[in-house]
């Protein structure tokens, strides 16, 4: 994989830059603005290098149609603003755009093509499609690792027609991943989070080889909980999961890696209610479990002291209400306590807990803050990425 970074002559040269700009947005008022921020320096350098740039991404799920709320409008002003450069938005059909020397006609810098998801060719990965965008540039650049994980039109078949490179964040991501991966200090943790238990047993499997402990928190938890014989209420479960979980269990005991999950609670009986604390043999029918409980954050705290290397992916709660963010934030607070004396390092992933981060402003408190969610997991699980793939 080449890095954009190490290229020679970047001056006047066309670059197609695939970037995730996927940031969430209220009646065209972006939300929160880490991916945006993220991809900055990879822009900046191209800006100093004098290159064309034009910006190919998605928002949202259009599932190839126009949907007005899911332009890239308010994205482009937020990267004009912060670029301080005029950001040109081309809403043309893409199919239509035939001059590959269409900068003469926008005398800009910078060019953002609308949504690439409201054309079906880009989900479907057509390669007609991908070829006809790659004829605007002369160079193409990925650095949207979170998307690299979906064989696209514009992440997996542009790269057949053009000169290919990794953008700085994409850099970054896959190095961090690597570390964790190939460059374990030890004794390393992986507190790990979501409703599915399903859709990480893989994830789960492959680390418990490398990893000295696996914390359980989130809905997952509950499966493990019910497992071992105590009532959970009417909390979140994924269902017929209990071959899953004793799966989990053997393989553990086999690799000698902890599995931890929760030893108390917070309930409700509702998600907008106050909270709690219960031991696992007291939760009534009509409850359900929103947080883990103060002798589990201990338990989890102790962990970490004990960790040289942490990678955490889910929160450990229902963190949209305060009454059920304790447990998160205690995580987070930790980790930031030993990130700042050198004890550890950090790697952070998926779009849930990096909201929490923003939360607390302490996404920089961490070595590595991935905005990546099924990519980070799908690397970690040592899947081959399509985008990496391509750029291979």
């Amino acid at each position: 994989m080449r890095s954009i970074i190490n290229e020679k002559n970047l001056n006047s040269k066309k670059i197609l830059l695939r970037l995730d700009l996927n940031v969430p947005l209220e009646k065209d008022k972006i939300i929160d603005t880490t991916r945006i921020d993220k991809i900055l320096p990879t822009l900046k350098f191209l800006i100093k290098e004098k290159a064309k740039i034009i910006i190919l991404s998605h928002v949202g799920r259009p599932k190839g149609k126009i949907v007005k709320e899911l332009s890239l409008k308010p994205i482009c002003e937020e990267l004009q603003n912060k670029l301080k450069k005029k950001v040109k938005l081309i809403g043309d059909n893409i199919r239509k755009i035939k001059n590959k020397n269409f900068f003469n006609d926008y005398n800009e810098e910078i060019i953002v093509l609308e949504n690439i998801r409201f054309y079906s060719e880009e989900e479907q990965n057509d390669s007609k499609f991908a070829k006809l965008i790659s004829n605007l540039g002369d160079i193409y650049v990925n650095d949207a690792f979170s998307c690299s994980h979906r064989a696209h039109a514009s992440i997996y078949e542009i790269p057949k027609f053009l000169p290919s490179f990794s953008g700085l964040q994409l850099d970054l991501e896959v190095n961090a991943l690597n570390k964790i991966i190939s460059e374990i200090t030890r004794p390393i943790t992986c507190i790990i989070g979501g409703s599915k238990i399903s859709t990480k047993i893989n994830i789960i499997k492959n680390l418990i080889p490398k990893f000295d402990n696996i914390v359980i928190v989130g809905g997952m938890a509950n499966n493990f909980i019910e497992f071992y014989g105590n009532s959970i209420g009417k909390s979140i479960k994924e269902k017929n999961c209990d071959r899953i979980v004793r799966e989990i269990i053997d393989l553990s005991k086999k690799e000698k890696c902890k599995i931890i999950y929760p030893i108390d609670v917070l309930v409700s009986k509702d998600l907008n209610g106050s909270s709690q604390k219960k031991e696992l043999n007291e939760i009534l029918t009509d409850e359900m479990i929103l947080d883990i409980g103060p002798k589990t954050i201990e338990k989890i705290i102790n962990i970490i002291d004990n960790s040289k290397t942490i990678l955490w992916n889910g929160p450990a709660g229902y963190f949209e209400n305060p009454n059920f963010a304790n447990g998160s934030i205690q995580i987070a607070k930790k980790i930031i306590a030993n990130n700042k004396v050198n004890k550890i390092f950090s790697v952070v992933g998926g779009g849930d807990t990096v909201s929490l981060l923003n939360n607390l402003k302490s996404v920089n408190s961490f070595n590595f803050v991935s905005t990546a969610g099924g990519a980070f997991l799908e690397y970690l699980e040592g899947k081959n990425l399509p985008g990496i793939t391509a750029l291979n």
